[in-house]
């Protein structure tokens, strides 16, 4: 696999090896010994799949690392630092298809659109799924996320997250009167 560091401080962009043959393709899309290289022990594997096209989840900042990868169809991963950082807010974009993956840290904001039907993403994290996360609205026009599906079919409690700036004002200390 090839790894690419991105323009968020830990978010990685990995390219894997999709061999083709006569009925279909191959590839190894976990390696224990190459996650632990990147720093992640992975101790939990979810699939999701979606139907439609269009179909909009996040932004989900959960408290483990994530290592994700389409099997099928294609994502539209919009990245967000949602870290108390210098980089806070900044989004980067990525189209994803069987042969990417993404590397996101803990903390960091993560999202997608289906532009295509039958899409199938795999989901390794280092830490048992929990409830516990920090969410912003995906559709937040201060983020100007360019979603590429012309029949968005964004998920109510994700759209009903605050926004970027209402995070923003969470993570300040209250001033002193």
């Amino acid at each position: 696999m090839n790894v690419a560091e991105t323009s968020i401080p830990g978010v990685l962009r990995i390219e894997l090896q999709v061999q083709p043959h006569d009925d279909g393709w191959f590839k190894e899309n976990f390696h224990r010994g190459k996650l632990a290289d990147l720093g992640m022990d992975v101790v939990q594997h979810n699939v999701a799949y979606f139907e439609e096209p269009g179909v909009l989840r996040g932004i989900h900042a959960e408290p483990w690392d994530k290592y994700l990868s389409p099997s099928s169809g294609r994502v539209f991963a919009a990245i967000v630092d949602l870290r108390d950082n210098e980089t806070f807010g900044q989004v980067e974009t990525f189209e994803l298809g069987p042969s990417d993956a993404l590397f996101v840290p803990r903390d960091v904001g993560n999202s997608f659109c289906t532009p295509t039907p039958h899409t199938t993403c795999n989901y390794l994290v280092n830490e048992p799924w929990s409830p516990a996360r920090v969410a912003v609205n995906p559709l937040d026009p201060d983020l100007a996320i360019p979603w590429p599906a012309e029949d968005l079919k964004p998920v109510e409690r994700d759209t009903s997250s605050p926004s970027l700036a209402q995070l923003r004002d969470d993570l300040q200390p209250p001033r002193a009167r």
